[in-house]
């Protein structure tokens, strides 16, 4: 998933792959100059979209400090995009986790990208391309392993890049790279999870279609489906925003209210979990940071209902202090909410949650970070084990 914002600084925390793979607790900064735009993250790799500047200067991609050449480490494969010329400075950078200082811009007429394990989508000016992740040598003169022109009258501007969502269908970092889409679904956004998929229509109602062996796809059973399906149980509940974590999913409704269904094992959808109850209850009890639920009924028994491993209808979540969710988004076993009141984040094991400790969590609990540094948070996205956040100065917001 990607986030889209104006101003303000991106943090991020939780597991870093790469050969410097480590579990940051505290956040971040992914930038300093308040330019990036918005963050598409995978497993090793972090697309990142950036504004335009004022002066070439500010396009400078970031020096590694252990390389003296050259200035700009980029992939080593000969199946890579031909990288944006310094006279053309690149609005896209793809940034590898755990690796500090690598940094690869992408060609100046590159709108957005997605990136996986083994390849890059690209959507550029006039065409989407994928290009191949591989490093072994290959032709002297690199090509993409799958292109599909766009017509003049399918030409995306730059400000309003639409990934995965393209005309006619929707497109992955990996084979088959293109999916069409039935031309009487009116797509509004499109969210992918590791084997399934969520559709948000301009009517507000959602379809999903894929995997539904851990009850991802919200139709009441396991059962798999090739076709978008709608999801009968949000019908008469108009949606505002989807998102698709690794085996789970979720949507938020017109009035704010958050829906959430799927696999449940780790606590990622904020019920039971029977993993997170027996973790949390080894942490000890003068260590654990209180949660907001806990705040609102003293004495509440960890282990307070029957354990839900999987949630095959879509679940209306009781947040605390009744709060209106206005951005939701979810990573392969955690997921991440903001809310019009406060910033939460619902569950994760590998510090993506921002609670400054590894332990799981099946309750919402605030994220203290924002509130301790006067930031409000405008966006979030979720890796498959990290968080980026969006945030600016309360000061600098439209808040009272």
């Amino acid at each position: 998933m990607e986030a889209r914002g104006g101003s303000g600084v991106w943090v991020s925390f939780g597991f870093r792959f790469g050969e410097a793979a480590t579990v940051e607790l505290q956040p971040q900064a992914l930038d300093e100059d308040g330019l990036v735009l918005g963050v598409r993250p995978s497993w090793s790799f972090v697309g990142i979209r950036r504004a335009e500047a004022v002066g070439a200067a500010s396009h400078e991609p970031s020096r590694s400090p252990s390389s003296e050449s050259p200035p700009v480490p980029v992939a080593t494969s000969s199946h890579m995009p031909p990288v944006a010329s310094r006279r053309s400075p690149p609005r896209v950078l793809l940034l590898r986790q755990g690796a500090p200082g690598w940094v690869s811009p992408l060609p100046a007429d590159c709108l957005d990208v997605l990136p996986s394990e083994t390849h890059l989508l690209l959507l550029r000016k006039s065409a989407l391309e994928s290009w191949s992740l591989d490093s072994a040598e290959g032709d002297a003169e690199p090509q993409p392993v799958w292109r599909r022109p766009l017509l003049p009258e399918e030409a995306v501007g730059a400000g309003e890049p639409i990934l995965p969502l393209v005309p006619g269908g929707y497109v992955l970092p990996r084979p088959p790279f293109f999916e069409p889409l039935p031309p009487a679904l009116r797509a509004r956004s499109l969210a992918l999870g590791h084997e399934h998929a969520v559709l948000l229509v301009t009517a507000g109602t959602v379809f999903a279609w894929g995997s539904g062996r851990h009850g991802q796809l919200g139709h009441g059973d396991l059962e798999g489906h090739a076709e978008p399906q709608p999801v009968e149980a949000l019908q008469g509940l108009p949606q505002e925003q989807v998102a698709a974590g690794g085996w789970h999913s979720a949507s938020i409704s017109e009035t704010g209210d958050l829906y959430v269904w799927g696999w449940n094992e780790s606590g990622q959808l904020a019920l039971p979990s029977k993993s997170a109850a027996e973790e949390e209850m080894l942490v000890p009890e003068a260590s654990r940071e209180p949660n907001l639920e806990d705040r609102a009924r003293p004495g509440r028994n960890p282990f307070r209902a029957a354990f839900i491993s999987i949630q095959a209808f879509p679940a209306l979540l009781d947040l605390p202090q009744e709060a209106e969710v206005s951005k939701i988004s979810c990573g392969s076993r955690h997921t991440a909410a903001v809310t019009r009141k406060l910033p939460l984040l619902l569950q994760g094991k590998y510090g993506q949650l921002g609670h400054r400790d590894r332990v799981s969590s099946d309750r919402p609990k605030r994220v203290c970070y924002f509130v301790e540094h006067s930031l409000y948070v405008t966006e979030v996205v979720c890796g498959p084990w990290t968080t980026y956040v969006q945030a600016v100065d309360r000061k600098e917001s439209d808040l009272p």
